[in-house]
């Protein structure tokens, strides 16, 4: 039997998440893969929402009935370990298959993500050409690698454009993320242009704190995202919001309501401390221009 679930629910989610995924894939209904696994229904819509830690024997046998590749396998089995963790930290290397990434489960699940970022332009604004540039400069894989994450990166970004239900994104960048070069200056031209234009967006709003603004509350809390999840016809959290933090050597959740409502506080400040979304489109447009014309 499942033990009670505690600390974090970020890895429960994302592994009942994976695993019901990997059930439709084998074709198998609920009550067809309760019989082969000899569970009760009950047990596999505990595991499939994110009720109920899970053991890595259990999931390495549900991965069995339900054919997963081997590499999936491993990292499921991984992620299981941590649904017991009181809070966790996800690193992120070789052992991951391409495809199994904790963020971006949680980031297409979301209705809604409020953004900041202090040195970087956030990869869900970034063009082909600033990503490939920032990818290259902070590793050292190989050229195929880097455009194998280029890619991963674009497709991404369709969440903002699709026909359903499009996250709301609010963002805020700091200026220094603007003038901060990562490639040519036609790059950085191309890439504030395009967060122009990407603010035209109804559910995109993009403000930029400038250098004179001064001290803030993003000066001590560094680069964070804030997702928020769809919500039942009562006004129910279909999932725990959550913080998302990555860090040099792994990836920072937190669903704690204190920690919620610190980082909640710390987004208004940071919000009321930049321009307004039309004069922040305005200073993107000055600085884009400051990159000249080829």
């Amino acid at each position: 039997m499942a033990e009670k679930a505690t600390g974090s629910t970020v890895p429960r989610r994302q592994l009942g998440r994976h695993l019901r995924e990997l059930r439709n894939k084998a074709r198998l209904t609920v009550k067809a893969a309760a019989q082969q696994l000899e569970w009760s229904e009950a047990k596999m819509w505990r595991i499939e929402t994110g009720q109920t830690s899970l053991r890595s024997h259990d999931v390495a046998l549900m991965c069995q009935v339900y054919g997963a590749p081997e590499a999936l396998s491993a990292a499921l089995m991984g992620l299981a370990k941590e649904t017991k963790a009181r809070g966790w930290w996800h690193s992120y290397g070789d052992v991951i298959p391409e495809g199994f990434d904790v963020y971006i489960g949680l980031e297409g699940a979301a209705a809604s993500l409020a953004t900041y970022e202090s040195d970087l332009v956030p990869g869900l604004l970034q063009t082909p050409d600033y990503a490939r540039a920032v990818i290259q400069t902070l590793s050292d894989e190989d050229e195929e690698e880097i455009e194998r994450r280029v890619r991963l990166r674009v497709e991404r970004q369709t969440l903002l454009t699709r026909q359903t239900a499009p996250p709301t994104l609010s963002l805020v960048l700091s200026e220094t993320a603007l003038r901060r070069p990562a490639g040519s200056p036609s790059v950085m031209r191309a890439q504030c242009e395009h967060l122009v234009e990407a603010s035209m967006q109804s559910n995109v709003m993009i403000r930029v704190v400038p250098l004179s603004a001064g001290p803030h509350p993003g000066v001590a809390t560094g680069a964070f995202v804030i997702l928020r999840f769809p919500t039942t016809g009562d006004g129910t959290d279909t999932e725990p919001p959550t913080v998302y933090a990555d860090g040099y050597t792994g990836s920072l959740y937190l669903d704690k309501p204190s920690e919620l409502e610190a980082y909640d506080k710390a987004f208004r400040g940071i919000w009321e401390a930049a321009h307004d979304e039309e004069a922040s489109r305005r200073l993107m447009t000055e600085v884009a221009r400051s990159y000249g014309q080829d």
